[in-house]
């Protein structure tokens, strides 16, 4: 190799290093303007941009499934963080050979601590991803078939959330997070809107407890469901006129991922209950992540845009029955999450 291509290929090197570099104290930079320190004196993430491509989520939970019981897990959070770091949190670069790369290292013996190019940016997504998808792949059960002591359940492990609409059903969308918004005061949108036909069935996405019920002037009739480990926040808002919600549902109730919690509609934007003033029929549905208590209800609260979680959602959707005797639907898929409270 003569010097000139010698030295070409060394500037080569150096500006791809760099640029690498760069990369990473952009993310490092982001990550220190993403966090905060509470009243007692702990730090928390006050922001995360989650972008993370419907098909890095998909490989990421394939990876996860198949390696549960080989000798090294390679889990999907852990995959998606990495991932994160080597990206600078933009995951519009995605290729699979990269998170096979990484899948390669880590079956070979080494630590996601050492493969991160940036260990503080690595445990900033650590966090922040394993709050976003606390909920998105470990052990459930399913009913299978009864014996002579009840009803059979089967222990799996796998994705334990479903997109919001139900099977056989139709929806359209696009991305319209942070779309102009002026019903009571001009603001932005903070959800992911999922346009449909009224009657619609709506599934709880993940398992939690409801924490919300009733009506409100920007949502209308709407449902806030709390995952069991409190970091996620589900809202499902618009719900039908006169019937929004399934039976039997009420504050406090734990749901499973998959039930029916309610029926698409075009409630909300007046103060008098029970009123169609929205043009379009659609379920808005949005999820608010929590690290501190200040941030449920602050000025400082976190939702995220849903367009690519949903398009990774809609390959996962809950068969449902209809009951004519009652007016209602009812899941055929719904999960027993193993982490639900006794």
């Amino acid at each position: 190799m003569n010097l000139f291509r010698r030295r070409a290929l060394q500037s080569i090197y150096l500006c791809a290093l760099s640029l690498l570099l760069l990369i990473q104290q952009i993310a490092y930079n982001a990550h220190l303007k993403s966090t905060q320190t509470s009243s007692d004196g702990t730090k928390y993430i006050k922001w995360i941009d989650f972008d993370i491509s419907s098909q890095a989520l998909t490989d990421a939970v394939k990876y996860d499934v198949e390696s549960k019981n080989s000798e090294v897990h390679t889990d999907a959070v852990t995959l998606l963080s990495l991932l994160a770091t080597k990206y600078g949190g933009s995951f519009k670069s995605y290729k699979k050979a990269d998170m096979d790369k990484i899948c390669e290292k880590l079956r070979s013996g080494e630590k996601p601590e050492d493969i991160a190019p940036n260990l503080k940016t690595y445990n900033y997504y650590k966090e922040a991803y394993g709050a976003v998808l606390g909920g998105l792949v470990g052990e459930y059960a399913v009913p299978c078939d009864y014996e002579e002591s009840g009803l059979y359940y089967e222990k799996r492990y796998g994705l334990k959330l479903f997109s919001p609409i139900a099977a056989g059903y139709y929806y359209n969308h696009y991305d319209d997070f942070g779309a102009a918004r002026s019903f009571g005061y001009k603001r932005v949108h903070l959800g992911h809107d999922m346009m449909g036909s009224v009657g619609t069935p709506i599934v709880a996405v993940e398992s939690g407890i409801v924490e919300a019920l009733g009506w409100n002037r920007f949502g209308g009739w709407r449902i806030g469901i709390r995952s069991f480990d409190s970091k996620r926040y589900y809202y499902y808002a618009h719900l039908r006129k006169g019937h929004p919600y399934a039976a039997d549902m009420y504050e406090g109730k734990i749901v499973n991922a998959g039930d029916v919690i309610g029926y698409l509609g075009m409630t909300g934007y007046s103060s008098k209950e029970d009123t169609n003033n929205i043009n379009v029929p659609h379920l808005h549905f949005g999820m608010q992540i929590i690290f501190d208590k200040s941030q449920k209800e602050g000025w400082n609260q976190i939702w995220l845009d849903m367009y690519e979680f949903t398009n990774f959602l809609s390959k996962n959707k809950a068969e449902v029955a209809y009951d004519k005797e009652s007016n209602e639907h009812y899941s055929k898929s719904s999960i027993i999450d193993l982490s639900a409270p006794d």
